[in-house]
């Protein structure tokens, strides 16, 4: 499979905006959520309904499974957190300084755990609920502060949650439905692929870098919650990993081979493709005489695996600890988190110096905007100041024209349900772009959800547009000055935890390889999350950019690791020589390990290629 070609600026946002099976269902989920939540808000008079709303877009998913269970441990979670806090919460209520030393106290520590394990971005939403919050405690009666901060932390947080747990057990999409969608799109790419047509390549590659974790999530959801009869859901497991097996395989088939092959290949899989459909079991495929390489024998024996052919012994990738192996030794997770809290501080002692409380939104943006690599905050960060502009103008165009011509919440709730629609088609796209439609529906929100009903004021929403943009502008000032962290750091961990599982692929028995789909789906995986990241080189600044020859060898590594998970994976030989050699450009790409001697010119494709990622890896 060719290298897909990189499409202009303009082709680009067409494609990122263009619709895809799901992305509509998701997208209306969201904004009638946050339409509901709204007028929950407004209902009973509790406060910041566009927080609140926040919270649903950057969690909600397709799988409503997985959206119930995030809310329910968010909601346990934050009454945890918010109940261990009441000592911090009735010490702070008198004590400026101390209650600005808590925020920072209480931030750094959600921020880093989230960087520094798998808790990710949620930790820097815990640190925002709680951050905000103290913030909020000086407005309380001092009798009154611990339930005023414990009210506070419910309306904020607990009750969008309990909403979206309500609204996915009667409107949420299964992990079923979600998984027959995922698996007619790989066998649609797979039969486009294999007949040629034009554009299928770069369509199959992008599924392949999606990886198959979250597949097979759901699929275990399935089995774990009995959605379906037990050997269903077996069948459904299997056929997620066969129709990755499927997609990689297509992905290698080789140019020469033979055009009518191609065919009888793209017509077996339309074949199950109709059976699919149709809700029968798909016949079992034969290959036609002899194949022609190991890439159409394995793209026939998965398609026997989705007609009901045993599938053999399944080789799981290692589990991620929780914390990273490295997180108290880099002291990157540590520096991230002081620079957000410091943002965060910065932005919260200015608006109460300047006595201006109605920008306190710029407090919130530092926690949303910053991200672990200068590239990828910078990106953000633009991606945030023109979805800020965007979500601006529709929200004060809808109090010039609109809001004069609603007498009602309900009125309010359908305005909300449009704005929002607009930001979350954007945010349900590419990771590309997503943040941007966060922002544009955060903005919308702001301006718009200001009291507990319709309302013409422009005053209140100019305040909280600059305190969007002034947060911006204090993350970018700290983030590209202080501590800067190259995106070619987070390039390199991707590349290595690819590398690694290549390692481990090529190590496995022969026949022990077909099984280990995991593994070679995380591969393309991180490969893709390599190359992601190399594309935001252009946002950092000149002073830790790497140089040009440096991000033409990394991505020329990026490339030899894709094609090298689909040789290694096809293969049929044992590979402990490939394995070691693995290993050991592994351990070059953080500088352990000494560089021996390296040489292109072997024959054989598997070490031909592995000479070669030395070469880009090692310069």
């Amino acid at each position: 499979m060719t290298a897909p070609a990189q499409p202009s600026l303009l082709a680009q946002i067409r494609e990122d905006l263009a619709p895809f099976p799901g992305r509509a269902a998701l997208t209306w989920r969201i904004a009638l959520l946050c339409a509901i939540v709204s007028a929950t808000a407004m209902l009973y008079q509790t406060p910041e309904a566009a927080i609140s709303c926040y919270l649903i877009i950057f969690l909600m998913k397709p799988d409503a499974v997985q959206n119930i269970a995030t809310a329910i441990g968010l909601i346990v979670l934050v009454a945890l957190v918010v109940a261990g806090l009441v000592p911090l919460i009735n010490a702070t209520v008198d004590s400026p300084l101390l209650r600005m030393l808590s925020i920072a106290l209480v931030s750094f520590v959600f921020l880093f755990i989230g960087a520094a394990s798998q808790l990710g971005e949620i930790g820097g939403v815990i640190a925002l609920v709680i951050a905000f919050l103290l913030t909020l405690v000086s407005m309380a009666p001092v009798a009154d502060a611990v339930t005023f901060g414990l009210r506070y932390a419910a309306y904020m947080a607990m009750m969008p949650m309990a909403a979206m747990v309500v609204f996915n057990l009667a409107l949420g999409l299964s992990p079923v439905r979600l998984l027959r969608g995922t698996l007619r799109q790989r066998l649609a790419a797979a039969s486009a692929a294999a007949s040629g047509t034009p554009g299928a390549d770069e369509r199959l590659d992008e599924l392949l870098r999606a990886g198959n974790a979250a597949p097979a999530k759901e699929a275990a959801a399935v089995k774990a919650l009995n959605l379906v009869a037990r050997d269903a859901a077996g069948q459904i497991a299997r056929d997620v990993r066969a129709s990755y097996r499927l997609m990689l395989a297509v992905s290698a088939l080789p140019e020469t081979c033979d055009p009518s092959r191609r065919a009888a290949l793209s017509s077996a899989i339309d074949v199950t493709l109709a059976a699919l459909d149709a809700g029968q079991m798909p016949p079992r495929p034969s290959v036609a005489g002899d194949a022609d390489s190991d890439a159409e024998r394995d793209a026939f024996a998965a398609l026997a695996v989705i007609a009901g052919t045993p599938e053999g012994d399944v080789v799981a990738s290692p589990k991620q600890p929780f914390f990273a192996p490295d997180a108290l030794t880099n002291p990157d997770y540590q520096r991230f988190a002081l620079k957000t809290t410091a943002a965060a501080v910065i932005c919260y002692l200015i608006y109460t110096g300047l006595d201006w409380q109605g920008i306190h939104t710029a407090m919130i943006t530092c926690y949303v905007a910053a991200l672990g690599t200068t590239g990828e905050t910078v990106h953000k960060l633009g991606l945030r100041i023109l979805g800020c502009l965007i979500g601006a103008v529709l929200g004060i165009a809808s109090i010039l024209f609109v809001m004069p011509q609603l007498e009602s919440i309900a009125g309010l709730m359908a305005l909300i349900f449009v704005g929002v629609l607009v930001g979350a088609w954007v945010s349900t796209g590419p990771e590309r772009i997503a943040y941007g439609g966060v922002q544009i529906a955060l903005a919308f929100l702001l301006t718009v959800v200001q009291g507990f009903g319709p309302t013409t004021s422009l005053d209140t929403a100019w305040d909280r547009i600059v305190g969007i943009l002034l947060g911006n502008v204090v993350v970018y000032l700290i983030f590209t000055h202080i501590w800067p962290v190259s995106v070619e750091s987070a390039v390199r961990e991707h590349l290595k935890a690819a590398i690694d599982g290549l390692a481990r692929l090529a190590a496995l028995a022969p026949e022990r390889r077909s099984g280990a789909i995991p593994e070679a789906a995380l591969v393309r995986c991180e490969a893709g999350k390599a190359g992601e990241l190399l594309d935001l080189i252009p946002f950092e600044p000149h002073a830790i950019r790497p140089a040009q020859h440096v991000q033409a060898r990394l991505r020329n590594a990026g490339d030899e690791v894709t094609a090298l998970a689909a040789a290694i994976f096809l293969s049929r030989d044992a590979l402990p020589a490939a394995a070691t050699r693995l290993a050991e450009i592994s351990n070059w790409l953080d500088g352990r390990g000494a560089r021996s001697d390296i040489s292109a010119s072997e024959t054989d494709s598997i070490t031909h290629r592995i000479n070669r990622l030395a070469i880009a890896v090692a310069g």
